[in-house]
């Protein structure tokens, strides 16, 4: 199976794994939790579903907050009618987008919504808050028509006349062009160059992962193999079970979830619009590459290794910067805030390469370092690289923490 077969193959499995046996604490986390197995069944790559997921969530805090006016009004300026049901609306919201994104899906699509408001006693309130769904996410949709999703993929690979190279085109080389949610622009947080390939740095990195990260490696531990293979999925809802768990944390109301998963949906979404910025401005060559031409960087401290494999497929798309490390650390920037001084719930999520097992963490930082040290692991990522990953999410969670603030109460 070639790597977007995996791909694909990961994205189906993981609708039955991911947050299922977490605890569904509202509308908005059902919601979180349907709209991935959606996703998951339209085969999506991760790049586009974490699009899709931004819009939903979106649109589902935009017609709660209409009703609760728990936090300011946004510029979509929408018209609650009074009494309109809170969770109708989410439900609403939600079938839209998703309807309109993914019109594959209309059945299932269809068939969560009639079980969501089919709960409902009030007929009158249940119309009202559809009809103000619907008017959310006709505006998100609206808004988001012309982000440049759809724009013509136009990659060149690097070769000359006649001469062969491997023929699987990389993943989503013109997502730069997208329209930001939070940022100003793809490149506002493109980091500085990878490092030099005569730096010490770089030959710290070089032999820290030939030596973890290959599929033979002698070095990496057991509990160290385990961790790699958790983290080897590649589907966005895998993030979402830290989310669960701070939003499960008792005493929270539905407008409070939902403005949450919108800040860390946008985070994300934007997360990954800054990464493939920088990679393909960069290009830089991934472990496998480098180490089975490691005599050619240079540096005296890069043995080479021609017969040299990652512990698991490299992806496809250049190396600078980690990937993961941007999505969990736009994640955990978000909870973070919303976290507060307070103490942190136990933070968990399960992984559909791990056989649906589970994972938790004290706190955010635990959980952000894991995940970067995992693509070492996994023979992908160089550690400056998940440093970077890390930085670049920082700033990008902090646009969405300041868009989306949180009450004083």
């Amino acid at each position: 199976m070639n790597c977007k077969g995996k791909q694909i193959a990961l994205l189906i499995v993981a609708a039955s794994f991911l947050i299922g046996p977490l605890a569904m604490a509202d509308a908005v986390t059902d919601w979180n939790t349907k709209a991935g197995e959606i996703v998951s069944d339209a085969k999506l790559g991760p790049q586009p579903a974490s699009r899709v997921l931004a819009i939903v969530h979106t649109a589902m805090y935009e017609a709660a907050n209409a009703i609760t006016k728990r936090y300011p009004a946004s510029e979509r300026k929408l018209q609650a009618a009074p009494g309109a049901s809170v969770d109708a609306a989410i439900a609403a919201a939600a079938r839209t987008t998703l309807v309109t994104l993914l019109p594959s899906q209309s059945a299932a699509i269809d068939s969560a919504y009639e079980a969501a408001i089919g709960k409902a006693a009030d007929a009158a309130r249940t119309r009202a808050g559809t009809a103000l769904g619907e008017q959310a996410a006709a505006a998100v949709l609206s808004l988001r028509a012309d982000d440049g999703a759809a724009a013509r993929e136009t990659y060149r690979p690097y070769t000359a006349p006649g001469v062969y190279v491997p023929t699987v085109i990389p993943a989503v080389p013109q997502w730069s062009q997208r329209k930001p949610w939070l940022m100003t622009s793809a490149a506002q947080f493109r980091p500085g160059p990878p490092p030099k390939l005569s730096s010490d740095v770089w030959a710290r990195d070089y032999n820290e992962i030939k030596a973890l990260g290959s599929r033979n490696s002698t070095q990496r531990s057991a509990a160290q193999t385990d961790i790699a293979r958790f983290w080897e999925a590649a589907v966005p809802s895998i993030y979402y079970g830290p989310v669960h768990s701070v939003a499960n944390v008792a005493g929270r109301e539905v407008t409070q979830n939902a403005r949450l998963f919108a800040a860390v949906a946008q985070a994300m979404d934007d997360a990954l619009i800054a990464l493939f910025d920088a990679k393909y401005y960069y290009n830089f060559w991934r472990p496998v590459t480098a180490i089975r031409n490691g005599d050619l960087d240079g540096n005296d401290a890069t043995e080479r290794d021609p017969s040299w494999t990652s512990f698991i497929d490299a992806p496809m798309h250049p190396e600078y910067p980690c990937a993961h490390c941007i999505l969990v650390g736009a994640v955990c920037t978000v909870l973070q805030a919303e976290i507060g001084s307070g103490p942190v719930p136990t933070l968990t999520t399960t992984s559909p390469t791990a056989k649906g097992a589970a994972r938790s963490w004290k706190t955010t930082e635990d959980l952000m370092q894991e995940v970067a040290n995992a693509r070492i692991y996994q023979g992908v990522h160089y550690r400056n690289s998940t440093e970077v990953g890390l930085s670049m999410a920082r700033q990008v969670g902090a646009l969405a923490v300041a868009k989306f603030p949180r009450r004083a109460d």
